[in-house]
């Protein structure tokens, strides 16, 4: 795992994406940019993609327009995932463990693509 500062780095920098990937071998789940891709290697976090994958099953949850946060709690290294439509808070899922290196991180899923707000 790359440390926070690498991270953040590689947050920073991406700006675009030259093109999207399937990280998951379900069709139903959403492909990723090239700026979360390498997010996701950096900080050994395919596990958050693949929980934001998988609660598009929730019928609630708007396929057009998502905000997806990870909040991390360093005091007992537990945290948050949280999925918006726009600003209201449709899905709180509690991970009890985690090792991800940043206190935030924000994804927007739009029409099927996950990127991040410096891609949108």
């Amino acid at each position: 795992m790359k440390s926070k500062q690498e991270i953040l780095v590689i947050i920073n920098n991406s700006t675009g994406t030259t093109a999207y990937h399937q990280f998951s071998p379900s069709p139903d789940f959403p492909v990723v940019t090239d700026g979360v891709i390498e997010v996701a290697q950096a900080a050994e976090c395919f596990w958050l993609l693949e929980m934001i994958g998988g609660s598009q099953k929730n019928k609630k949850l708007d396929k057009n327009f998502q905000v997806w946060t990870l909040t991390v709690d360093w005091q007992d290294k537990s945290s948050v995932l949280r999925g918006y439509n726009d600003t209201k808070l449709i899905v709180t899922q509690k991970i009890p463990y985690t090792n991800f290196p940043l206190d935030e991180f924000k994804v927007y899923l739009i029409d099927g693509i996950i990127l991040l707000p410096s891609e949108y």
